[in-house]
């Protein structure tokens, strides 16, 4: 993994869960800002995905079990999916926090799959 797109990616994580978090409470239902706030980490993560294959072939090994760094990285592709499909089938404001609490939990994922590439020893 790429320490500065690694950072950018919790950040934007992290903004986008604060974001939903404080709307949904504010009693606000889902809208494009919340559901899009989320999607935006999503397509961080499918980049992270695309350099997952490629840092390797690139002479960036990971460290950690690559098995572990795997389930890591595609629950948390999946996770805004499903979130965003709670909030179209649900417009509650209560499926906003759950956007708020799925995005602040990509952040925490994002930080255990960098400590997997490059602190843990296998």
């Amino acid at each position: 993994m790429i320490l500065w797109f690694t950072i950018t990616q919790i950040a934007v994580a992290c903004a986008a869960g604060v974001f939903c978090l404080i709307a949904g409470l504010a009693g606000r239902r889902p809208s494009d800002w919340t559901v899009g706030s989320l999607l935006l980490v999503e397509l961080l993560l499918i980049v992270q995905v695309i350099m997952a294959i490629i840092a390797p072939l690139a002479g960036n090994p990971p460290t950690g079990d690559l098995l572990e760094f795997w389930v890591y990285l595609v629950s948390a592709v999946l996770l805004p999916i499903g979130g965003a499909a709670w909030a179209l089938l649900d417009r509650t404001r209560w499926s906003t926090v759950i956007l708020g609490v799925i995005g602040l939990s990509l952040a925490i994922m994002l930080w255990r799959m960098n400590a997997i590439w490059t602190i843990q020893v296998a």
